[in-house]
């Protein structure tokens, strides 16, 4: 096969010398034999020059080679011609395989020079005498052969030479090449060495020669007057948008630098423009460098080159594509963050590191890891120390100066705006809570158990105390540590408020003594203080009613209670009016100190005083039907006396008895079933949820949560919720209505009592004694009121006048505690509390209610 190639080779070589010479006019014109002598020497020469092993003084690339032609041909005023050379070289070029040429750039050198010599052989140059030299013979084609010029040829019609080579200094090639740069010269005012310097001055923020920035235009540019082909002016501007981006990171560093530390810049401000400034360093290094290539010229497309160290608007491009990124970003960045600080500046930057290109991704996290520096410190500080270092107010928690009791709740709290997106919600809470727990023992506990706990936690997720342990890009760190120094620190908090400061015990004394839970206690304390309540408010001693409090805690098991416990608990009298009595003013309350006042703040207190009253209220009408009930004793009180009145006086007594004594229990069903519900199933389960809530809370925000829903459900079941204001009021109603009637009861069982001691004096005296009675009675007016001074005749009249009186008041009473009962039942179905419908399903267990009131 190889010898099949060379035979074709040789083949080739002989039909090309051939047709050289038949068509050089200084030959014989007969045709060529190819045995003559002629034919075999110029075959010899052309195979020697075919198989020497000269190469152009150029670098083998075809795509420059093809660029030159475009070029020439463009400048031509041949813009059509270097179209359709080019859609050919791109069919060139892309036909590979079998039938393609390998050697691209060696057939495109060689058209070239073919143009090239056409061009000269019309000017000065004679084409004709280029081959005539493969009819020397041995001896004219030694080593110091060379191809003929003869440039006074007078025939210069023939255009078919080929290469011409030569040892000659003066080569063609080497003329060509010469013109190629006049014509650049010709076409460009500014060489582009000047042009490249120029470029790199104005990436520095600097003024060339010819590249100046213009601030109508907000850029560099290249005037007009300078003339330049248009590619190089489109070249320039787009390299001079690097100096334009460096001049508006530069202003915003020396913006920042001149203001700090002014509020609005901060610290993450200041951490920003050094991280930028740090990537501008960077960027010095590679203009130095840059700077040093410029100062080597440019060579020439046919010298070769010795060394890369040179500098060409081109290759400046190469090397402004990673800087021009990079500017670029920092510049967005300068713009985005101008009128933000502190996380919010943070959480910016951290929105543009979202990015696929790797170069981009590891810019942004080396220069958030400077920038979000200072803030990583704070939360650290935080969390660990519970310091505030927040000079400027750039960090997500903001704290305020407040009351001690006011510490937890209105201390400190997230400022939205602050908060960087890299950092959730759920996070920042931690954090808040965590460095809250901190200052809330230290500033209402005096504790410094925390600070074992803190270092604990720095241990435990594998980190230390020490500042700039944590950065940008460690989020499960500070997650971790967050975790770590919560769970302790919120444990420890929890520790001293059950231990040290006894809050189980004080909420059980609150409920015991607000909420009237130990009853021999309420009990003792009614029955004393009750003839000083039923004088006028103002007539009424504090220190009197705290002396008989001091009795009643004596009187009952209260006095086992521990002396902090008791010490606390106080009377108070409420602002009162003049008509007021001082059941209406009396109240206790319970003084929640320093760290306990966080839950038990004042408008706790206050709601805990408004169940209090109701609760009083409740004990003090049953404790008015208790002392009803003992006045009345129906079995003994008028024995005596229904056996020896008039048959219907006795009737009337009988009559009023009854009802007075079927009014009572209906009160007193209705009072002890809603006492029961109070007491057991609102107090009591209430205060079972709140222990179970207690035992699993896991910080002080969950404890306060639990005693927030305790409170609130006895507030809501009690009927003392926004909701059940209108049962509330009908139930006070109801509540009056039952003290009136303690009042009526008294009255009919003070009169029942006067009527038998009467009788009973009247059979008692002697006949002696009868008669001075009577004349005692005669020489002075006895009282109008008084049964004892009347006859038994005017007795027994008074007597049925009394019954009959206050039957009809009973009546009235019986009638309007049975319309307000109704329509208190009649509103709680609408309830939206389940626990309210349950106590209508107690009061109506037989269904008496329903049966007798159709609206029920």
């Amino acid at each position: 096969m190889e010898e099949e190639d060379q035979q074709k080779v040789s083949d080739l070589i002989k039909e090309l010398v051939l047709r050289l010479l038949s068509q050089n006019p200084t030959s014989n014109p007969h045709p060529i034999d190819r045995n003559s002598s002629e034919f075999r020497n110029s075959l010899r020469y052309a195979v020697r020059i075919l198989s020497s092993r000269m190469t152009p003084s150029i670098t083998p690339d075809a795509s420059a080679i093809a660029e030159t032609i475009k070029r020439r041909l463009a400048t031509q005023g041949k813009s059509s011609q270097a179209l359709t050379f080019a859609e050919l070289y791109t069919k060139f070029t892309s036909k590979t395989g079998p039938g393609g040429v390998n050697n691209k750039w060696a057939v495109l050198y060689l058209l070239k020079i073919l143009a090239e010599d056409r061009k000269a052989a019309k000017t000065q140059f004679d084409s004709s005498v280029l081959l005539p030299n493969l009819a020397l013979n041995d001896a004219q084609t030694g080593i110091n052969s060379r191809v003929s010029r003869s440039l006074g040829s007078k025939d210069k019609g023939w255009k078919n030479g080929v290469l011409l080579v030569s040892k000659d200094p003066e080569n063609r090639r080497e003329i060509a090449f010469r013109e190629f740069v006049n014509l650049v010269k010709e076409e460009n005012e500014v060489c582009e060495e000047v042009l490249v310097r120029d470029v790199l001055y104005a990436c520095q923020g600097i003024d060339g020669k010819y590249v100046k920035f213009d601030k109508n235009a907000d850029g560099y540019i290249l005037s007009d007057l300078v003339k330049i082909p248009r590619a190089t002016r489109i070249m320039v501007r787009k390299l001079s948008e690097l100096g334009w981006l460096f001049r508006k990171v530069k202003g915003y560093i020396s913006e920042s630098m001149d203001r700090f530390p002014a509020e609005d810049v901060g610290t993450v401000g200041q951490a920003f423009c050094a991280a930028l400034q740090d990537e501008l360093s960077e960027y010095y290094k590679l203009l130095a460098v840059l700077e040093a290539q410029s100062m080597n010229p440019i060579p020439l497309v046919s010298e070769k080159v010795s060394s890369d160290n040179y500098l060409s608007l081109r290759r400046l491009s190469v090397w402004f594509a990673e800087p021009m990124v990079k500017m670029r970003l920092m510049a967005v960045l300068v713009d985005k963050c101008r009128v933000l600080r502190g996380g919010a500046m943070a959480g910016a930057i951290h929105l543009h590191a979202q990015h696929g290109d790797p170069l981009v991704h590891e810019f942004m996290r080396r220069l958030l890891r400077r920038v979000c520096s200072p803030l990583f410190e704070m939360v650290r500080s935080w969390v660990l120390e519970g310091e505030l270092e927040d000079i400027f107010a750039e960090f997500f928690v903001v704290g305020q100066p407040v009351k001690a009791e006011s510490l937890w709740r209105d201390g400190y709290r997230l400022h939205a705006g602050m908060l960087p997106s890299f950092i959730s919600q759920s996070l920042a809470q931690r954090i808040l809570r965590t460095g809250k727990s901190i200052n809330f023992l230290r500033v209402c506990c005096e504790d410094r158990g925390w600070a074992d706990a803190a270092t604990e936690a720095a241990a435990a997720a594998g980190t230390t105390t020490r500042r700039g342990d944590l950065g940008y890009g460690e989020t499960n760190a500070l997650e971790s540590l967050v975790d770590e120094a919560a769970k302790r620190i919120d444990k420890h908090l929890l520790g001293v408020m059950y231990k040290q400061y006894k809050f189980k015990e004080h909420c059980l004394a609150i409920k015991r003594y607000l909420l009237l839970g130990q009853g021999d206690f309420v009990q003792y304390l009614m029955d004393i203080v009750g003839p000083e309540l039923s004088e006028p408010a103002n007539t009424i001693s504090t220190f009197k009613l705290a002396g008989l409090l001091e009795t009643a805690i004596r009187s009952s098991n209260a006095q086992y209670d521990d002396h902090d416990i008791l010490d606390r608990l106080r009377v108070k009298m409420m602002p009162h009016g003049t008509g007021d009595r001082g059941w209406d003013v009396f109240s206790l309350e319970y003084d929640a100190r320093v760290p306990l006042d966080t839950v038990f703040t004042e408008s706790v207190m206050a709601r805990y005083l408004r169940i209090f009253n109701f609760l009083w209220k409740l004990r003090r009408v049953e404790h008015a039907l208790i002392g009803a009930w003992k006045t009345m004793k129906p079995n003994c009180i008028t024995s005596h006396s229904f056996t020896k009145l008039q048959g219907a006086v006795k009737l009337q007594l009988l009559s009023t008895l009854r009802r007075c004594q079927v009014l009572w229990d209906d009160m007193n069903h209705f009072v002890t079933n809603l006492q029961y519900y109070i007491m057991f199933e609102v107090l009591e389960v209430s205060w079972s949820n709140f222990s179970s809530e207690m035992d699993v809370a896991k910080d002080l925000d969950d404890l306060l949560a639990a005693h927030e829903k305790y409170l609130h459900s006895i507030v809501e079941k009690s009927l003392l919720g926004e909701r059940s204001q209108t049962l509330c009021k009908s139930l006070f109603v109801l509540f009056d209505l039952i003290l009136r009637f303690r009042s009526h009861a008294d009255r009919l069982y003070e009169g029942i009592q006067e009527l038998q001691a009467s009788r009973t004096m009247e059979s008692s005296l002697s006949s002696r004694e009868k008669s001075k009675l009577l004349r005692l009675s005669s020489d002075k007016a006895s009282e109008p009121g008084s049964w004892i001074s009347d006859g038994r005749k005017a007795l027994t009249q008074r007597a049925g006048d009394f019954f009959r009186s206050m039957g009809q008041e009973l009546d009235a009473v019986a009638k309007e505690y049975s319309s307000l009962l109704e329509g208190f039942l009649s509103q709680l179905p609408v309830q939206q509390h389940v626990d309210l419908k349950f106590l209508l399903f107690r009061l109506d267990f037989t269904e008496f209610y329903s049966r007798s009131g159709p609206g029920l």
